[in-house]
């Protein structure tokens, strides 16, 4: 995927900004204090040519390399973090079909996800765990043309919204290692047999619609298996899901920022003792470790992003940025409430959301204990004796 270049990326990150400035700040607090999908800001997203940020040029998308990705990421957070839920799903499952989809699914599903006429989404996680993707219980039998799925995902960003769904499941039960069996398929929400259960109500990440999505003998035409071979979504998954943390490391980064932000001007503004709390020792302290960490999450967020554009592995890379990123912004969140005193804590100003959306990012594209044990596995095959 070629870089892009300075120009353009300064041109596109000040388009977003300014998306942000001029439509999100003014109606963010009432939209997500009230759990408001907020359809027409993704509309404009969609106008502005996000829903195609990653997807080839020749498919109708924008082709941007992951660094710019991740920087809009960031910028979009800085904002409201939730608006990035609806096109980063959307992007893994475009990743799915970009890389592993025959031609013709290609040409089927891209152009339209490009526009955000599809707005696409991702079943992987379900009721009994989502970290341990290969005890998935969703199963896939052929039948015909078709394939029936049976089972259901739960925690689903785009689950009400979304068109079509990238969904894992199990064609062969009786495969070891279990992810040998698993496929991936293109599930367009209208087939016969697919529905959505109730909107889950969260912490955080508020106005975006997070579902559980159920198949009972959902009748999906064989021509949507990915790649038309059987035993390979595992691995289709798996390869999505590194830029899918490139993009969450890069949504902590933007909420820790903003976070940041808010807290360095608001300790010029507070006095305590005659003088801004900005010239006591122990807030500039907090200051300057907030702005160092935040600094350390962006450039490992960039590393993986460069190691992802240039075709090199990089789930060691997206796992550190995530697991290193998310933590840092829930600690920044947390420290920005402590300089803001009790006002942090109430719901007229915006840090009290940085502080309930930072956990999202911890569990979201695998938990950070499970990523840990990902990122200890892969360095002690690259340092093996």
């Amino acid at each position: 995927m070629p870089e892009v270049n300075k120009e353009m990326k300064a041109q596109i990150i000040s388009l977003v900004s300014d998306f942000i400035r001029r439509d999100v700040l003014p109606v963010v607090k009432d939209l997500e204090s009230n759990d408001v999908y907020p359809g027409d800001l993704i509309d404009q997203m969609a106008e502005l040519g996000l829903f195609g940020i990653t997807i080839p040029q020749q498919y109708g998308g924008m082709g941007l390399d992951h660094t710019t990705f991740a920087m809009i990421f960031e910028e979009i957070s800085k904002g409201w973090m939730s608006l990035t839920g609806p096109i980063g799903t959307h992007h893994v499952m475009a990743s799915i079909i970009s890389n592993y989809g025959t031609q013709t699914q290609k040409e089927a599903w891209l152009p339209k996800m490009a526009t955000g006429e599809i707005r696409g989404g991702l079943g992987l996680t379900e009721p009994s765990g989502g970290s341990d993707i290969q005890a998935i219980q969703t199963k896939a039998v052929k039948n015909g043309n078709t394939y029936e799925i049976t089972g259901s995902k739960m925690f689903i960003t785009n689950g009400e919204h979304g068109h079509a769904f990238a969904i894992l499941a199990k064609t062969d039960e009786n495969a070891n290692p279990p992810y040998k069996g698993m496929s991936c398929f293109i599930v367009s929400k209208d087939v016969q047999g697919f529905s959505v259960g109730k909107k889950l109500d969260k912490l955080g990440y508020k106005g975006v619609s997070t579902c559980e999505l159920i198949f009972q003998a959902a009748r999906v035409p064989e021509t949507e298996l990915v790649g038309q071979i059987e035993g390979k979504g595992f691995g289709q998954v798996l390869s999505a899901l590194e830029s899918g943390r490139i993009n969450v490391a890069a949504r902590a980064v933007g909420v820790a920022q903003a976070a940041f932000e808010d807290a360095i001007k608001y300790s010029q503004t507070r006095e305590t003792f005659g003088k801004s709390i900005s010239s006591h020792q122990a807030i500039q302290l907090k200051l300057a470790d907030m702005a160092t960490k935040i600094q350390a999450a962006r450039l490992l967020t960039y590393e993986a992003a460069k190691y992802k554009d240039n075709g090199k592995r990089v789930d060691l890379q997206s796992g550190m940025a995530k697991l290193f990123a998310s933590e840092m912004c829930a600690y920044v969140a947390m420290e920005s409430m402590r300089i803001h005193g009790g006002y942090g804590y109430i719901k007229d100003l915006p840090v009290e959301r940085y502080y309930r959306d930072a956990p999202l990012m911890i569990i979201g594209e695998g938990t950070n204990e499970i990523l840990s044990v990902l990122i200890a596995k892969r360095l002690l095959d690259e340092y093996k004796l």
